[in-house]
């Protein structure tokens, strides 16, 4: 069986995008300029979209001045509804400022009195214009006769083999202004456009499937999955599997034992600390009663850990010179018990005899020789 033309390809495609779209229709009260800006937003997203996001950027900003001088993030936080805002704010301020620089204002108006010729290549030095932006300005704005055609539009077309792969890296379908008539190009390429940004928007998705298999039943192989993500997790798996066993040949457990050796010479420190308590027993041979108070003390000081020498001798002196005016009170009982002894070995408080101080009292009357 003969393979259909291109022009009977794409009219079957145009009468099966009906069954499940419906034609959006360009507002004709924009200008030029505004046509160009809404393209920016609309390329690679739903009509609905783009046109909360055009909105958006008009009444947050108050001229098309301020947008120009404004940044791509902020523009990209406005239009944060289109599938990739950085883009389309890019797209934006880079035809103002152009536009700007070349005219001193924000008006393409003249476009519509030239040629259609002319007037594209007007569109293709403007920075920021893409094929998608200068054919919906073409078609909606200066009556010319020409599909927006984006990438989404191109990956769809792709899965149901009506262009190649040659075609979607330059960005055109061929034949396709030849085979959709004039009058029925703003129609076909609006509902061409919805399929491109379903595809866009999840390419996964049930419906568009259905839509895709309806245009082409060849096509189930070409559909877009997700095994591609499930196939690449088991992958790192075995490569982090691979080092487990290298580190049982380095044999580092030797390596390790010196630790395990040093924690039990601490255990046995430890434990060796508490028989250190047993000197305090050479104190109690009858010391004194300021030693007796300082023997706890010593203890404490004993008790303390090796690891702190200096500690050891330090805390006992310091705790002994507040302590050693108690010692006078126990000496001095000691150093008069003597004197208060009278020669005959007489009891304290008792009165010498008669004679004994008679003769005292003669011999300190005696001169002496």
């Amino acid at each position: 069986m003969a393979t259909p033309s291109r022009t009977a390809q794409l009219t079957r495609l145009h009468k099966l995008l009906k069954k499940f779209y419906t034609p959006a229709v360009p507002d004709a009260k924009r200008s030029v300029l505004e046509q160009l800006l809404f393209a920016s937003c609309l390329e690679n997203a739903h009509y609905t979209v783009a046109e909360e996001a055009f909105a958006a950027l008009v009444h947050s900003f108050f001229d098309w001045n301020e947008i120009r001088v404004s940044s791509v993030r902020e523009l990209a936080e406005v239009m944060s509804g289109l599938p990739d805002p950085p883009a389309a704010a890019h797209r934006v301020k880079r035809i103002l400022q152009n536009v700007f620089e070349a005219t001193y204002a924000f008006d393409l108006e003249g476009l519509r009195k030239q040629n259609l010729g002319p007037a594209i290549e007007r569109l293709e030095k403007v920075e920021g214009t893409t094929k998608f932006s200068i054919a919906y300005l073409v078609q909606s704005a200066l009556g010319g006769h020409s599909i927006p055609v984006d990438s989404g539009t191109l990956g769809a077309l792709r899965v149901v083999d009506l262009v190649r792969d040659e075609d979607v890296a330059a960005g055109v379908v061929p034949g396709l202004e030849r085979a959709i008539s004039k009058s029925s190009g703003g129609e076909f390429g609006s509902l061409l456009h919805q399929l491109g940004a379903d595809f866009v928007a999840c390419p996964y998705a049930p419906q568009l499937r259905t839509i895709l298999l309806e245009i082409e039943p060849k096509a189930a192989d070409r559909l877009p999955t997700r095994r591609s993500a499930k196939r690449a997790v088991p992958e790192p798996a075995p490569a982090a599997a691979k080092p487990r066993p290298e580190p049982k040949s380095a044999k580092p457990a030797p390596e390790a034992k010196p630790e395990g050796a040093r924690t039990g010479k601490q255990a046995a420190e430890a434990k060796a600390a508490p028989p250190a308590k047993e000197a305090p027993p050479t104190a109690k041979k009858k010391p004194s009663a300021a030693k007796r108070k300082t023997a706890p003390d010593s203890q404490a000081a004993e008790a303390r850990p090796p690891a702190e020498p200096p500690r050891k001798k330090e805390a006992p002196e310091a705790q002994l010179e507040p302590e050693t005016p108690k010692k006078k009170p126990v000496e001095k009982p000691k150093k008069s018990s003597p004197k208060k002894k009278p020669e005959g070995g007489r009891e304290k408080g008792e009165s010498p005899p008669a004679d004994e101080a008679s003769a005292a009292e003669g011999l300190s009357k005696r001169k002496p020789r």
